[in-house]
């Protein structure tokens, strides 16, 4: 049997493990996973899920499908080369045998994903939300990490329980709509089509 484990940029102790896999179980459910559900397992530093991922790589079964998923930092020259992108940015060695099929990106950061999605943003904050505080859409996966997370901690600084990293990123990715933020990520889209056809019920 074929199985499928996701190495995960998130978390950083017990309880943000916890929310971290809440947080993207509830968002591959939305995807249609939610009879072929991979292990999530919240490895909290990038470093970290890259070490995690190369080390269940490298016992894996022939057949598995082993992935890590991480921000990319910065903006990707080629979505479909992730690999190149990583080793480039972060220097990593490509471990043998893995392929541009295991790694997705939330490019560039898990930020440029909710502010992705307004409609759920604004759902959960209501009218206190600044929405013109918030990055356009156009292009979003090309803008600074940085800006991105900025501008969002302050389109939400008036609101109750404002936004920043840990508990509060996480519920609001399990609140995302994907079939809202797949067409203005493309990184999201391919991870999506890849995952459609890797996971197997």
């Amino acid at each position: 049997m074929v199985k499928a484990h996701i190495y995960l940029e998130g978390g950083g102790d017990k309880q943000l493990d916890i929310k971290c896999r809440e947080g993207f179980n509830k968002l591959l459910m939305k995807c249609g996973f939610e009879k072929r559900m991979p292990k999530l397992t919240a490895c909290g530093a990038r470093n970290s899920a890259y070490t995690g991922f190369t080390a269940a790589h490298a016992k894996a079964s022939s057949g598995d499908y082993i992935v890590l998923l991480v921000d990319s930092e910065d903006s990707v020259e080629d979505v479909n080369s992730p690999w190149a992108h990583l080793n480039k940015r972060d220097g990593w060695a490509i471990p043998p045998g893995a392929t541009d099929e295991q790694v997705l990106l939330m490019a560039t950061c898990m930020e440029t994903w909710i502010v992705a999605d307004r409609d759920s943003l604004s759902s959960h904050y209501g009218q206190c939300l600044q929405v013109s505080a918030l990055p356009a859409t156009h292009n979003l996966e090309s803008r600074d990490r940085k800006t991105v997370q900025d501008n969002l901690s302050h389109a939400t600084r008036n609101c109750t329980g404002p936004y920043k990293k840990g508990k509060k990123s996480y519920e609001l990715l399990g609140e995302l709509n994907p079939d809202a933020i797949e067409p203005l990520l493309p990184s999201f889209e391919r991870a999506r089509v890849i995952l459609d056809g890797r996971l197997q019920i």
